[in-house]
Formats: structure tokens, sequence, C-alpha cells
């Protein structure tokens, strides 16, 4: 067994410094789109919409913020990857770096319930080095059944965790939903699950940890992961150089990115309005 320290960014940061970054991912055949909520706000609307109908399909429509705005607020940068058609198939958001463990929805989920402690120590531990809290993570039907779009859905977490420079990134969710997820090298936290958001369902807590994340992922998903973050840190460091040069703080989108978002905006704000008309019947 070969053990593999990646390790890109000495200290975590407040705010990522890229507001936008893209790239074409030609095994999926999606482009993948990281952004703030306020850079791209079609693109986040259009995410967020997605997400809430996931929520609703599966009865957890109270796990999940239905405003978009207010979300939006909640939200330090978002990862998304749209078809060939301009499609969002997949996304997910991120909170942080955490500051404290109340700051984790976690502490919320596992409120008055055995593990609870734990849940609060094991946050405590990791948040000097760096934790950033995955969520809202969904994915299209369609996209679902692509093995490459799901391997790569699952890969999100290394790539925010590259641009804010945290050690540690933590989701939770349904025991079945993160299994999905250990290709990357997750770790189901041995806590008692709790019954959120309801009694139907049980709730545990899955950590990844980016100095070993090459001991516990699949070869193919760890070999892709470490390419990722490679080309994350370099396009960081030519966009710091590109804004120095310029004198100038902003980023701009590639043609390809650009082209993708204006599709989104129309039907974003159409699917936006159906899910505020459909949730005014909700009791």
């Amino acid at each position: 067994m070969v053990m593999m320290t990646v390790k890109l960014a000495a200290t975590p940061t407040k705010t990522c410094e890229a507001a936008f970054i893209s790239w074409w991912d030609p095994a999926s055949e999606c482009t993948v789109t990281i952004a703030e909520p306020a850079a791209v706000p079609e693109l986040f609307a259009e995410y967020h919409v997605g997400a809430v109908a996931s929520y609703a399909k599966y009865g957890v429509s109270a796990a999940i913020d239905p405003d978009t705005e207010s979300c939006a607020r909640d939200t330090a940068l978002f990862w998304v990857m749209t078809d060939v058609d301009g499609r969002i198939v997949g996304g997910v958001r991120t909170a942080g770096p955490l500051a404290s463990p109340a700051d984790s929805h976690a502490i919320i989920e596992w409120k008055a319930r055995p593990g609870e402690s734990a849940v609060r120590g094991m946050l405590a531990d990791r948040i000097p080095s760096g934790v950033i809290e995955i969520k809202a993570a969904w994915m299209h039907a369609n996209g679902a059944r692509n093995p490459h779009r799901a391997k790569l859905h699952a890969r999100s977490g290394f790539h925010l965790t590259t641009l804010f420079g945290v050690d540690y990134y933590m989701a939770t969710s349904a025991a079945h939903t993160l299994e999905r997820w250990r290709s990357t090298g997750g770790l189901i936290a041995p806590i008692p699950a709790t019954p959120y958001p309801d009694e139907r369902y049980q709730t545990k807590m899955m950590w990844w940890d980016r100095r070993t994340f090459t001991v516990h992922g699949e070869p193919t998903q760890v070999g892709s992961i470490v390419v990722e973050m490679e080309r994350i840190h370099r396009r960081r460091q030519a966009g710091d150089h590109g804004r120095a040069q310029s004198g100038s703080g902003a980023r701009t989108a590639s043609p390809r990115a650009r082209s993708v978002m204006s599709s989104h905006r129309s039907r974003a704000n159409h699917q936006q309005r159906q899910v505020r008309k459909e949730s005014d019947h909700v009791v």
C-alpha cells in the first residue's frame, strides 16, 4: 500500500480567493463550475431549484431552505456540473471554513441525541486545521446513471478543499447515500446515527481528510482527485498572477462557461417560479 500526502495550501482561508473557476471534464462530458453565489446568481438559482426539487422528491423538504437568497447567504461556494446542453445535472454547496462547532448544521441534527458530544468533539479537534461542510448534494436521475458523472460528483469536496486550503470536509446524510461517496476516501464517523430530519431516516456523518484520503479511496478516484487538485491549484496561481498584472480583483468566465451560464437564465427563473408556486400549496 502506498501512502501519498497531498498538501497544496498552508493555511485555511476565510473566503475563497477565486470567485469563479470552471473546466471541461471529458469523461463525464460535463463542465464543472465552482463559484460564489453572487458571482453567478442565475447559475446558483438553478442549482438551488434542483436541490429543493430533489429534497421534495424524497420527502425531506424540511431539511433544506427553500428560499434561494437565504440559501445563497449561507453558501461560501457552490459546485455544479452541467451537461453539453447547459443543464445542471448535479451539485453541492459548502459552508465554511467553520469557525466553531456551532457553525455546523450537524450540531442541530444531533441536538439532544446520542453522539452530540462526539460530534462537537470531532469538529473542535479538526477546525484548527480547517473544515468545510458539504450541503445540499443532489444529482439528476439521468446524471446518476452515468458512472463518470457520479464519480465526478463524489470528488467535488476535494475541489472545494483545495480552493479553501483546508484539510478536512464533512457531510451528513442517510447511510446509503454516504456509501456512494466512500470511493473518495470518506470515513463514516463511529457515532450513533440520528433520526434526522425525521424518524424515517438514519443520518450519519462522514469525514474526509485531505492528508490521508489516498489510503482509503479507490485508486482511480484518488488519481483523478490528485490531478484535479493540482489543476485547481495551478489555475489559482495563474489567476493571482493575472490579477497582479492587471491590478484587478475580478475574474472572468471562459467562453464555454459564459455560454453555459447564459442558457440558465430563463430556465432558472421559470423553475424558481414553479417551485414557489408549488410551495404555496404545501401544508
